[in-house]
């Protein structure tokens, strides 16, 4: 039994938050937690039900390897793909709402030019 995987699964899911916190950017969002929280239990939930249809179709398979826990939730259900699933979900949200900050920025300044000077600009 070995925590290898876990432990970087963990770790990423710290940056994640680490990175939420400094830029505030979806659980540390002020009056947003709880709309972030349902979003990734509503995705973890649908990658879980997929995994499960998967496994029962006969798809999905685990595999042994030397750097899992062995713990399993359900047959075929490592732990592990629990955790990585939560942190797929939590990392679409971070990406996602870091990429609309990017981008407000520069339609706020477009939208504040004068409509001659943007059309002058085609």
């Amino acid at each position: 039994m070995s925590f290898a995987y876990l432990a970087i699964l963990a770790g990423g899911l710290a940056c994640m938050v680490l990175l939420d916190v400094r830029f505030r950017l979806v659980f540390a969002a002020p009056g947003r937690a709880w709309r972030a929280a349902l979003i990734v239990a509503l995705g973890l939930a649908f990658f879980l039900l997929w995994d499960l249809a998967g496994i029962g179709l006969g798809v999905f398979h685990r595999g042994e390897n030397p750097v899992s826990t062995g713990v399993l939730l359900a047959p075929e259900l490592p732990l592990e793909e629990l955790v990585f699933l939560a942190f797929l979900c939590y990392l679409t949200l971070v990406l996602y709402t870091g990429a609309l900050r990017a981008i407000a920025p520069r339609r706020r300044e477009r939208e504040r030019e004068p409509r001659r000077a943007r059309e002058a600009r085609r």
